[in-house]
């Protein structure tokens, strides 16, 4: 389809549909969905070049919403698929090269097929690797992968706990599997490439639960005891319905240099269940801790301990918040959220970072969270990673402009972001 004819389908309203049941994006909002799609086109054209054939993709951000840093060892979760998201356009090009650019950022990245093959350690934390990462991952799984221009506008904010790295990655794979593969690659293969792409080239030993709820959408939980194929299952529960709103806000941290604080989580974990003769925690029982607490404490530390326990108490919150969620027992499972936060605060303090302790933003928000919902119905509680940047509180609707207002007065304005839960994962638009 040509740039033309794509416009043409925006601007005819025969996208709607698709926009408003597939994306969630809300009726108020089109106009703005529109203009993106068409402005993003336009910029393909204009680094890209007049004439091509060219396809529309989507994968929306994420948000966390119980199970906070148990995936990596075994853990359960719910997490969300938001209305933030990365809009692609994408045409191929039989050269075997890569060119991505995307919005804000100057440089183009240019990656060549036949040079995938290892990790670049010149390229390590830059989304060229990722974009390397992903055309070996899908390679060695068997699928095609040939060359492609693209590029990308995102809304899905940098460092803002809404994994817009994992977005980026699943957008990837989303273009090869449509360009090249009859869009054959499916939700378990391209999260698990884009963990894998995370990891080995772009150096982030994160878990699978951002790319996972990146690539299915809806409302999901996912168990990950099984590493070959985690157990995945849809969530039927309607926020919009309860009265409340998930609202996330970014207090403006930097994400830099906290790479040690973030790869301290799950290797303090793998350390508790290695030294009882295990690979994750998933593998051991909450009373096989108890046994050996003396010895994790001595040979370990006692944060390894306590993040072991974390580990243990929020898996079963996962599982009773669930099943408050298909029982419609909202105020139960806002219990367990405020209880999912103090333990993330506590336990596995991942909240503030012990190298910068001036800057505890996250806390911050936290505490102002807390004092606007005193008396209200809502909880909060860190948001994903953790150590800086988001948070995310579910807050009365009505009350969701009063409480945007008073966030940005702190964190600075478009801070604070009212979302929706976005059905669909990684698609094809157009």
């Amino acid at each position: 389809m040509t740039k033309e004819n794509a416009i043409d389908v925006i601007r005819s309203g025969r996208a709607d549909l698709f926009l408003e049941n597939v994306l969630g994006v809300a009726k108020d909002d089109l106009g703005y969905y529109r203009e993106r799609m068409e402005k993003t086109l336009g910029l393909f054209e204009k680094y890209y070049g007049e004439g091509r054939d060219v396809s529309v993709f989507s994968v929306g951000g994420r948000s966390e919403l119980s199970g906070n840093h148990t995936d990596h060892n075994g853990g359960r979760v719910i997490a969300a698929a938001v209305t933030l998201d990365i809009i692609a356009v994408a045409s191929p090009r039989d050269d075997g090269v890569i060119r991505v650019r995307s919005e804000g950022f100057g440089r183009e990245d240019v990656v060549l097929i036949d040079e995938t093959g290892t990790p670049d350690e010149g390229r390590k934390f830059s989304s060229a690797a990722l974009i390397a990462g992903m055309v070996h991952a899908l390679k060695a799984r068997g699928y095609r992968v040939g060359g492609f221009d693209a590029y990308t506008t995102s809304d899905v904010i940098k460092g803002s706990g809404l994994s817009s790295s994992a977005a980026f990655e699943v957008a990837i794979g989303k273009i090869l599997s449509s360009l090249y593969n009859n869009s054959n690659v499916d939700t378990k293969e391209l999260a698990k490439s884009a963990q894998y792409a995370e990891n080995e080239y772009f150096g982030k030993p994160c878990g699978l639960m951002d790319q996972m709820a990146c690539a299915a959408g809806g409302l999901i939980t996912v168990d990950f005891s099984s590493v070959a194929d985690p157990e995945v299952r849809q969530i039927d529960f309607d926020f919009s319905s309860s009265g409340l709103s998930l609202c996330i806000t970014n207090t403006g941290s930097s994400h830099s240099d906290l790479n040690d604080d973030y790869a301290a989580v799950p290797a303090e974990m793998k350390a508790v269940a290695a030294l009882l003769g295990h690979e994750r925690l998933c593998e051991l029982t909450e009373e096989d801790i108890d046994g050996a607490a003396p010895r994790i404490r001595d040979e370990l530390g006692d944060r390894a301990l306590m993040r072991a326990y974390h580990f243990f108490e929020e898996n079963r919150r996962v599982d009773r918040q669930v099943a408050c969620l298909e029982a419609g027992d909202v105020d139960g499972f806002l219990s367990l959220v405020s209880e999912s936060g103090k333990s993330s605060f506590c336990y596995l303090q991942n909240v503030w970072t012990p190298s910068d302790v001036r800057h505890q933003a996250t806390s911050l928000a936290l505490l102002l969270s807390e004092r606007f919902l005193s008396g209200r119905r809502g909880a909060c509680r860190i948001q994903g990673g953790g150590f800086a940047g988001t948070i995310e509180a579910f807050v009365p609707t009505s009350d969701a402009p009063e409480y945007k207002a008073m966030m940005e007065k702190v964190f600075g304005k478009d801070s604070c972001h009212v979302l929706g839960i976005r059905p669909a994962g990684a698609v094809k638009i157009i």
